[in-house]
């Protein structure tokens, strides 16, 4: 489309008989967007090439088409349109064939750089054009992750529904790329960020929470609020557990037993309960000035009096997870603190990250870490005992939240939140890249369902329901 312009552009200027500025190319024609009819400088050499079979149509414009009866069954949202890229090691990674013109113009430059070689072979098939494309392993001291260098990028304008190139746009107008996942519906109801939600086993109800102060639960099959509870400040986590739903607020966590409906409210004096987790008989709450509280409980009851306080951390606990009976602490004070569920005792603290440990997950026998410092980081057990970092994921952005979910073949994806306003989604154990979601703000939540549901929850309050493939 640009040639196009440019052309015109010479065209009418020669009418008018304009003199362009003697041996002076048109730096604004170069790049295809000279504005100026005629131009007094010239436009002679051939333009980038741009071609307009690059574009693909537009996908139903699922931003400005909320439905209010939505079924997270039956989806009516189209996928946008993809070419699938491949390496020899039989890693997939899907792009949107609106970047197949991007990738193409900047192709010389990343010969150019020094940091991998790349051979690109374009065939036709049946169906379409499919790029294979060979991309090497980068640098081993780049740390970067081995995907391709040259990523999808949302279209700001389309996100306010005010791009002007509509098809033509280079940048996706879609809420996410990739393969294998599809968006079912976007909840629209909290006014603040989202940082709590939950859907219980064998419930038909999605719980939420947020900065707003609100409590929401959502009717599964129509995607509708089906009831809400203010409450007298933000809400710092929620989560659930059997028959009882937890959510942390300030000085205070409230229990709600969805089975008897009995409700019980526990004395948190520590400031905003940050994080949450329940093992058998005991729930964890990490506090804002770096304490963890413990609580005794069983399905029918728990105890209103914390049973023991664990203290240690410097800063807010953001995440608390159990694996191979140990409780994970994750702070802002850049620590990672190991306690045994037995005597409730720190075995060790983990040093490595230099900002913000947002969340820490365990994944088979490792320990994931995600920071503010932009690392990612899989902790194992030696032989000795004691845990060290095994792997480090480096990108240009920090990571907020971690989640894990299996595919239909079983196979583990990685879910990582970054401070770019996207969602990672990683293949274990190579860490390739398989999608990326788009919000309109950074995710602070990410919680998994069943039947390959997830969901993503971020700070404009917007919540999405996401489905893996079955196939």
């Amino acid at each position: 489309m640009m040639a196009v312009k440019a052309a015109r552009g010479v065209s009418v200027f020669d009418r008018l008989g304009g003199r362009p500025v003697k041996n002076q190319v048109c730096k604004f024609w170069l790049m295809g967007r000279c504005n100026r009819n005629p131009c007094r400088f010239m436009h002679r050499e051939s333009p980038p090439l741009h071609s307009e079979k690059s574009h693909s149509a537009p996908p139903t414009d699922i931003h400005r088409h909320k439905s209010r009866k939505m079924t997270w069954r039956n989806p009516n949202y189209n996928t946008p349109k993809t070419v699938a890229v491949s390496s020899d090691e039989g890693n997939i990674l899907s792009r949107t064939s609106d970047q197949r013109a991007s990738e193409k113009a900047s192709e010389n430059t990343e010969r150019n750089s020094g940091d991998m070689d790349q051979e690109v072979v374009i065939a036709s098939t049946g169906s379409g054009i499919q790029a294979k494309q060979e991309v090497a392993t980068p640098r081993a001291d780049s740390g970067k992750s081995s995907v391709q260098e040259v990523q999808p990028k949302q279209c700001n304008y389309w996100i306010t529904g005010n791009c002007v190139y509509g098809e033509k746009c280079k940048d996706l107008h879609s809420w996410f790329c990739g393969s294998g996942f599809t968006l079912l519906a976007k909840l629209g109801g909290h006014t603040e960020a989202i940082t709590g939600i939950s859907l219980p086993s064998g419930c038909d109800k999605l719980y939420t929470g947020g900065k707003d102060g609100s409590i929401r639960a959502w009717d599964c099959h129509s995607g509708q609020c089906a009831g809400s509870v203010i409450t007298d400040g933000e809400v710092g986590c929620l989560i659930t557990e059997g028959p009882w739903l937890y959510v942390g607020l300030r000085n205070t966590v409230k229990a709600w037993n969805l089975k008897n409906h009995t409700e019980f409210s526990l004395d948190a004096p520590a400031g905003l309960v940050c994080s949450m987790a329940v093992d058998d008989d005991k729930l964890f709450a990490g506090m804002e000035d770096g304490t963890i509280l413990v609580w005794e409980c069983n399905p029918e009851t728990i105890t209103s009096e914390p049973a023991a306080t664990l203290k240690g951390h410097n800063g807010a606990v953001c995440s608390l997870v159990i694996g191979a009976n140990r409780l994970y602490s994750g702070s802002r004070d850049c620590t990672i603190k190991a306690w045994n569920l037995q005597d409730l005792q720190c075995v060790q603290t983990l040093y490595g990250h230099t900002k913000d440990v947002m969340s820490v997950l365990c994944w088979d026998c490792y320990l994931l870490s995600a920071s503010l410092d932009n690392t990612l980081k899989v902790w194992a057990a030696t032989e000795s005992g004691t845990i060290e970092v095994v792997y480090e994921l480096k990108e240009d952005y920090g990571f907020s939240a971690l989640c894990g979910i299996h595919d239909a073949e079983v196979k583990p994806i990685l879910l990582c939140s970054c401070d770019d306003n996207t969602v990672r989604l990683y293949d274990l154990p190579s860490f390739t890249e398989r999608g990326r979601i788009f919000s309109k703000r950074e995710v602070q939540v990410i919680q998994i369902g069943i039947d390959g549901l997830f969901f993503t929850g971020d700070a404009t309050g917007d919540i999405s329901v996401w489905k893996l493939s079955q196939s």
